[in-house]
C-alpha cells in the first residue's frame, strides 16, 4: 500500500512514471471458477483447468484428449490487464478445428468431437490493456 502511494505521489510531482499494472491471478481464477460453478447446474464437469501469466503476443499450448460424443466448452478468463485473448483448438495434425470469434478477455469455444483424439488448445494474448506488461489468464475444459 505504501509503495503504491509513494509511486502515485512521485508521479504527481513528475519524478517517476506510474507503476505498470500487475497481473492478477486471483481475478482470472475467480472469473473462471464462477463460470465452472454455474455450469455444474447444467450438467457440466471439469476436465482440466490451468492458469498462467502472459505478456502481449505470448501464447500457451495445452494437450487434451477429447472423447467422441461428449460436448466440450473451452473457457478462458483474463484479468483486467487482458484486452483481447484468443483461444484456438487444433487437431493432432495441427489443423484448426475451432476458434473464438470475440475480441474480449473471456473467449469460449463449444465443440463436440466425432472421434476420440488428442487436441491442442492454444491460448494467445492478442492485446493487453494500456500500461499492462502481463495478464493473468485462466483456462478450463469442461464437458458433459
Amino acid at each position: 500500500m505504501r509503495r503504491a502511494f509513494l509511486f502515485a505521489f512521485l508521479a504527481v510531482l513528475g519524478l517517476t512514471t506510474p507503476e505498470p499494472a500487475l497481473a492478477d491471478a486471483k481475478e482470472s481464477d475467480d472469473c473462471l471458477r464462477t463460470k465452472i460453478w454455474s455450469g455444474y447446474n447444467d450438467g457440466w464437469a471439469v476436465r482440466t483447468a490451468t492458469s498462467a501469466e502472459m505478456a502481449a503476443g505470448e501464447h500457451r499450448i495445452y494437450l487434451v484428449t477429447l472423447y467422441a460424443g461428449n460436448e466440450y466448452q473451452l473457457r478462458v478468463c483474463g484479468d483486467p490487464n487482458a484486452a483481447d485473448i484468443d483461444i484456438i483448438l487444433h487437431d493432432a495434425d495441427g489443423q484448426e478445428v475451432a476458434r473464438d470469434q470475440t475480441d474480449d478477455r473471456e473467449p469460449m469455444i463449444a465443440f463436440t468431437p466425432t472421434t476420440t483424439h488428442t487436441y491442442y488448445v492454444a491460448i494467445y494474448t492478442a492485446e493487453l490493456a494500456k500500461d499492462a506488461t502481463k495478464a493473468a489468464v485462466s483456462m478450463a475444459v469442461t464437458y458433459r
